[in-house]
């Protein structure tokens, strides 16, 4: 564990910040299986079935059936008799555990119902969340949340306004419990709910809704907010495996092992590099991921942490999307990956033209960095949806 550490949330026995990983003493017989964090508390669950939890407890979230903070971790006896643990979630003073049989638990906050709970205003113990039939997938925004059920119909629940329940104006007055989301036809497989927008994704398309003022739905700059899915156009049919969402951002892994971003790109939290920090409306390669095959991503309110292996050499089952850049400086390092073959040599000339057609307007770009940089109006760290940051992006 490392990081902040005001409430206790790393479990290690005392409130001190820690800035590098490090070891969790008291679960170093268990084997942890699972780990969901929150605002201000940690959720773990092991192969034995057990589900711990430290930090933050103000409104019961972590499900020990009272409301004080814990600086260690404590097991949360409710679970030892509800068999292995499939998932588990958290947002802001919420927790979530999906079980392999296809239960769904929740506890903590509920003042927007992001629980799921109806009136009830917070739950300080698991309470079941059920909507008829075994759920597979269960994600918690900051103040909403969804589900997944086995066949496929996407859930949502929890604060509604900009959109980011997907519901159409006749299911919002009954917002705190789980309604369906007519919006997507096809079966879901994955949700991600981020701070005010949710992302789902079926076998062939992505689709997000709810705010997009920083860019995080990937439609385009002047999408700033979608009351119901939209699917993302960028990607091919099939093409995506795996979504998950920030605060004002979006991650998606493809079949081939290639990470895109897009959204608030403040913080560096996109992944694009010390010189790219603006807001990014379309999904966008990161070319730094190029020379390896990414394997999980998962974002936090300003940082993404990505977990990768470097990519066989001998491979070349790399597919970028139409119209994807990649930096310059990352040419001979991709060519080098996919190996000396004909396709490598006709990738080779694609992205050096694309690299070419982006030096020709990258004066322009630079002219207008330089600008924003030097005008005495300038708030560079005000939230950076200035006229600059979109003409950029």
């Amino acid at each position: 564990m490392f990081g902040s550490n005001n409430w206790g949330q790393l479990g290690l026995g005392s409130k001190l910040t820690v800035n590098k990983p490090t070891c969790v003493k008291a679960l170093k017989s268990e084997k942890v299986e699972f780990v969901a964090c929150g605002r201000n508390h940690t959720l773990i669950s092991t192969a034995q079935g057990k589900v711990l939890a430290s930090g933050g407890n103000s409104e019961g979230q972590l499900g020990l059936g009272d409301c004080e903070e814990r600086t260690a971790f404590q097991r949360i006896g409710f679970f030892d008799s509800r068999g292995p643990i499939k998932m588990l979630a958290a947002g802001s003073n919420t927790s979530a555990a999906l079980t392999e049989s296809g239960q769904l638990f929740m506890w903590g906050d509920n003042t927007e119902g992001q629980i799921g709970l109806g009136k009830e205003s917070h739950a300080a113990s698991p309470q079941e969340v059920s909507v008829g039939r075994p759920i597979s997938w269960v994600s918690c925004g900051y103040y909403h949340s969804a589900l997944v059920t086995v066949d496929g119909a996407l859930y949502t629940f929890g604060e509604s306004d900009s959109g980011k329940l997907g519901l159409g104006t006749d299911q919002l007055p009954r917002h705190r419990v789980p309604q369906r989301v007519k919006g997507v036809k096809e079966p879901v497989t994955q949700v991600a709910c981020g701070g005010g927008h949710t992302v789902a994704l079926t076998e062939d398309d992505v689709f997000t809704f709810g705010l997009g003022q920083f860019g995080q739905l990937g439609h385009g700059t002047f999408v700033f907010q979608s009351p119901l899915p939209q699917p993302v156009q960028h990607f091919k049919k099939g093409r995506v495996r795996q979504v998950a969402c920030g605060e004002n951002n979006t991650a998606v892994i493809t079949d081939s092992g290639l990470l895109y971003t897009f959204g608030d790109g403040r913080h560096g939290k996109l992944g694009l590099g010390e010189e790219n920090f603006t807001n990014q409306f379309k999904p966008t390669l990161c070319p730094r991921f190029l020379k390896y095959n990414v394997q999980a991503a998962t974002c936090g309110g300003c940082h993404m942490v990505v977990l990768a292996r470097p990519r066989d050499p001998s491979c070349s089952d790399v597919s970028l999307e139409e119209g994807d850049a990649t930096e310059d400086y990352l040419e001979k390092p991709y060519v080098e990956l996919l190996g000396d073959t004909a396709n490598s040599s006709t990738l080779q000339r694609s992205i050096s033209a694309r690299v070419r057609r982006r030096e020709r307007v990258g004066t322009g770009a630079r002219r207008l960095t330089d600008l924003k940089k030097n005008s005495p109006n300038c708030r560079c760290n005000d939230t950076p949806n200035s006229q600059f940051d979109t003409i950029l992006s």
